[in-house]
């Protein structure tokens, strides 16, 4: 059932937006050995920016399956997963025909749907789609940090840098995402190095504890902190209660991985047994594991302390703001108290992402026409090499037909050199498709770009991360409970 609800980010697409040129194929029109592979970009994202975190929880809980069910069988060419605390993003190509966008948005609101129970309608409303230029753009603004809820922090990378490694690792990233992932690379080390965006650190982690400050019983070197969780979000917690001076940190981990976590980053685990002992003891208590099931109110001891819930899914009910002495700060208080990054660096970082999103459509243009003046040259080329043939078969293979041949062919490179040259400039100017109609229309070719392989082997962590503000990532580990889906800690 088509769910037409779906948002449409932004204004409709403008031709050079809509046109999906960039990716058809070149091939005689009479077919020799072609087939027909043409992508379209998109992405569809629920944020903290178009709905409740509550809902980007919800429908993250149904994305593990999708890489394997839509690529391996389905009609996508590609697909990319970024889940974190506060968005759901799915960045895809779709076959160019009529039609097939809609289609592939049907089948992922659709698995969604089935793997998280919610109706197909609420899914649908609850994203916004995002197409080509439009689509690139927007995760150059998501990895330079402009989309965060605290503006300039450098965390997303790191999750975005992972989102890719993660689909390459389940065969679910095309040649044209990774290339695409690689320019927001790019792009995040260019607003990092050439705008101070970013320049104070800040971060969801840090500005929860500034909150937590604010109202904690003691100061940072008499309190002592209990972390649930040991993903990213955790180890960014520990570096953070570090630097303010807090000592006494315990850790625990559903899942058991305390003990691991804290022989690496200091701290004391915490058995299961011991957790209630370790709630009372703690002045303050901090979210970071995501599990399935929160912390219900009366489980936890009343004050006076302070809790902090980083989790997507919450690890602790929010009915444990009315317990008496206890203050609980969540996702949303970090929100609606990140300080503004100044007017001037947010620009300076917007001119980078437009600069940025300009230069990737033109290339992709760039690649297509590349590839028409290729099929052109194969074209003009081999009627040159039959007639050649006509030749040495009536006057044979001497010197004069050697000669003969060099100047037919150097007049050839001479006739396709203006056309070469305009086919560039047109691309550059997002009006490649009257090179491919001219063409079409006078030599009967039809655009076939080369086969890219789907499988490509993913680079280690380390390799990738090259291309990322890597320093200011909050943690190397891959299990991040909190900021990619949620799972038990």
């Amino acid at each position: 059932m088509r769910h037409p609800v779906v948002r449409r980010a932004g204004p409709r697409p403008s031709a050079r937006t809509s046109r999906i040129s960039h990716a058809r194929r070149f091939a005689p029109a009479s077919g020799h050995g072609y087939h027909e592979r043409v992508v379209v970009l998109f992405t569809l994202v629920a944020s903290h920016r178009n709905v409740d975190l509550n809902t980007v929880a919800r429908l993250s809980t149904g994305v593990d399956a999708l890489p394997h069910a839509l690529v391996t069988h389905g009609s996508l060419e590609g697909l990319v997963t970024l889940s974190t605390c506060n968005r759901l993003e799915l960045y895809a190509d779709a076959p160019s025909r009529p039609g097939a966008v809609d289609e592939c948005v049907d089948a992922l609101v659709a698995q969604i749907s089935r793997s998280t129970g919610l109706d197909a309608g609420f899914v649908a409303d609850s994203l916004e789609l995002h197409r080509e230029e439009d689509a690139a753009a927007h995760l150059f603004t998501v990895v330079s940090g402009l989309e965060s809820a605290v503006v300039g922090e450098r965390e997303i990378t790191g999750q975005v840098r992972r989102a890719l490694i993660d689909a390459q690792e389940a065969s679910a990233a095309s040649g044209e995402l990774i290339r695409l992932f690689e320019s927001a690379a790019r792009t995040a080390r260019a607003v990092g190095t050439q705008t101070s965006l970013g320049e104070r650190g800040r971060s969801i982690v840090s500005v929860a504890l500034d909150l937590a400050e604010d109202v904690a019983p003691a100061r940072w070197d008499a309190s002592r902190a209990l972390v649930f969780g040991t993903g990213a979000y955790a180890g960014a917690t520990m570096a953070a209660l570090a630097e303010r001076g807090c000592a006494d940190v315990h850790v625990y981990s559903g899942s058991g991985r305390a003990r691991e976590f804290t022989d690496k980053r200091g701290g004391s685990p915490v058995e299961r047994e011991e957790l209630g002992r370790a709630m009372r003891e703690s002045d303050i208590i901090i979210g970071c594991s995501g599990g399935s099931a929160p912390i219900a109110a009366g489980t936890l001891p009343e004050g006076p302390r302070v809790v902090v819930d980083l989790a997507l899914t919450r690890d602790f009910d929010p009915s444990v703001a009315d317990l008496d002495g206890v203050e609980l700060i969540t996702l949303e208080s970090v929100r609606l108290a990140a300080p503004e990054e100044t007017d001037e660096s947010v620009e300076a970082a917007r001119r980078i992402v437009d600069r940025a999103a300009a230069d990737f459509a033109t290339h992709r243009s760039e690649r297509s026409v590349d590839t028409a003046i290729v099929a052109l040259r194969r074209h003009t080329m081999a009627i040159l090499d039959s007639e050649m043939e006509k030749v040495r078969g009536q006057y044979g293979c001497g010197a004069q037909a050697d000669q003969l041949e060099f100047a037919m062919r150097r007049m050839m490179h001479s006739l396709l050199h203006t056309p070469m040259v305009k086919a560039r400039k047109l691309a550059a100017a997002g009006r490649e498709e009257e090179f491919f109609s001219a063409i079409e229309a006078l030599y009967d070719l039809q655009v076939e770009a080369p086969e890219e392989p789907r499988e490509q082997p993913a680079p280690s962590r380390g390799s990738l991360a090259a291309g990322y503000p890597a320093a200011q990532t909050p943690a190397e580990e891959p299990d991040d409970e909190l900021c990619r889906r949620p799972r038990a800690s």
